[in-house]
């Protein structure tokens, strides 16, 4: 370990890695060892599921009453009718709040395609701003984001006006991209 101290008073640690078995890593540190997890694989094989998770092509879309907009806070719990409120797993906690949707978008474009919507999921909850409560099913909406980067189409529970602000938010996003989209997701989308 090299440690180095700035006139600013800046330390830089440098930590030295010390091989172990293929797909281990270990660090010192200070004389420790730190073990680590290979996480983000170095493999040349780029194949599904090889490495990390990439969220870069994944965006989210809030549907309140008549109007859908894209915020990509909600990637964090953090969108615009999410901040502030305190959810529950119980519905029952939240008898006067207004339903939202978060719906999971995943773009695609393949060697020689145009970039489309490629998947579209969409997670219901209820957000009571006055009293700061809300519902959701926290597993519902990671396993519903899985699957919209796995390029599937799930929309059975918007009802016809929340489908059209969905649908025209689509839209004018991207027109170009609407147009190369799946025939099953503008269906879904009437």
């Amino acid at each position: 370990m090299d440690v180095y101290v700035c006139p600013s008073g800046i330390i830089s640690v440098t930590i030295k890695e010390i091989p172990l078995a293929k797909g281990e890593r270990s660090m010192e540190l200070g004389g420790k060892k730190i073990n680590a997890l290979n996480v983000v694989s170095t493999k040349e094989h780029k194949g599904f599921g090889a490495g990390a998770i990439d969220l870069n092509n994944l965006s989210s879309v809030i549907i309140d009453g008549d109007q859908a907009y894209i915020d990509l806070g909600a990637l964090h719990a953090k969108s615009k009718v999410e901040r502030g409120i305190k959810f529950s797993m119980n519905k029952e906690d939240v008898p006067h709040g207004r339903r939202c949707w978060i719906v999971w978008v995943a773009v695609d474009k393949k060697l020689g395609e145009n970039a489309h919507y490629a998947g579209a999921t969409a997670c219901e909850m209820l957000v009571d701003e006055e009293a700061r409560r809300g519902w959701k099913i926290l597993a519902d909406h990671v396993n519903r984001m899985d699957y919209a980067m796995k390029r599937r189409i799930l929309l059975e529970g918007l009802n016809a006006e929340e489908k059209a602000a969905l649908r025209q938010c689509l839209i004018q996003n991207n027109e170009d991209m609407w147009n190369h989209s799946s025939e099953e997701l503008k269906q879904a989308l009437g």
